[in-house]
């Protein structure tokens, strides 16, 4: 039903952080894949992905792990995010009535102010992205990374949460 793909660059503490919060979308059969997309890491990244069950994509960038993926819904998702529970029902709820791209709402705790926002830069990914396949492929061929993915595109908010990965 859904693949999760992380793009990582020496992210494996903030990795495993995010694969802990995927866990009860796996147990209930959610989650078919996760998919971690490095960028060169030199840490024990891979280690991580690959103790979690993982598929590790060490080349070809996000583009090779959206052609790896088994769903036909993806969720792209920035490492150190943590989805909060209830995100499984709002996701199969979404995925099962529309076309269109969606991202989660933050988290009370991880909202940052509105001048903040604007002079720190906005994360496309920051509120994770799911996305159809399809179109995801359609848009890689142009994008080198997830977060050129993200930006721009016209999404629906989730009821659903996220907490926001700290900035590196």
């Amino acid at each position: 039903m859904l693949s999760v793909l992380i793009q990582t660059l020496n992210d494996e503490e903030r990795l495993a952080r995010t694969l802990a919060s995927l866990i009860g979308g796996a147990v209930e059969g959610v989650v078919r894949d996760v998919i971690v997309c490095d960028t060169g890491s030199t840490d024990q990244t891979h280690r991580v992905a690959e103790h979690a069950g993982c598929l590790y994509v060490a080349s070809g960038g996000i583009a090779a792990g959206i052609r790896q993926a088994k769903g036909d819904w993806l969720l792209l998702l920035e490492p150190g995010a943590r989805l909060a529970e209830g995100w499984i029902d709002e996701v199969v709820a979404h995925t099962a009535r529309q076309t269109m791209p969606a991202r989660f709402s933050r988290a009370r705790g991880s909202r940052v102010p509105f001048l903040s926002r604007v002079f720190s830069g906005n994360r496309a990914l920051a509120e994770g992205l799911v996305i159809s396949k399809r179109q995801a492929a359609a848009m890689s061929k142009n994008a080198r990374s997830a977060e050129a993915i993200a930006r721009g595109l016209a999404t629906k908010r989730l009821d659903a949460e996220i907490w926001v990965a700290p900035v590196k």
